[in-house]
């Protein structure tokens, strides 16, 4: 019986230390190098959009409409996801 349990203990800790602390070590590193990479990408981008000057060219009755449902709001949503999903994406490891 403590054969059984030992060798149980073993497999658990075996799985533990070689699976999960291996990869929680390689997703913080890619984490954390991701999460520099971004910063110092985001230099490069323009540090504002006008997004709110295009929006001033509209009629009134469009512009309630698109006020109404939040447009403004969910279009830098929008970009900046599709821009996150660009960065990701170019991780060789996760992409």
């Amino acid at each position: 019986m403590f054969g059984l349990v030992t060798s149980a203990l073993n497999a658990l800790l075996g799985f533990i230390f070689r699976t999960l602390v291996i990869k929680f070590i390689v997703f913080f590193a890619l984490f954390f190098v991701v999460q520099e990479l971004v910063k110092e990408m985001a230099q490069w981008l323009p540090q504002s959009t006008e997004l709110p000057s295009l929006f001033t060219a509209l009629p009134d009755s469009a512009w309630y409409f698109l006020n109404l449902f939040l447009v403004p709001q969910g279009m830098g949503m929008v970009l900046s996801a599709m821009l996150t999903r660009f960065i990701i994406r170019r991780i060789p490891v996760i992409g």
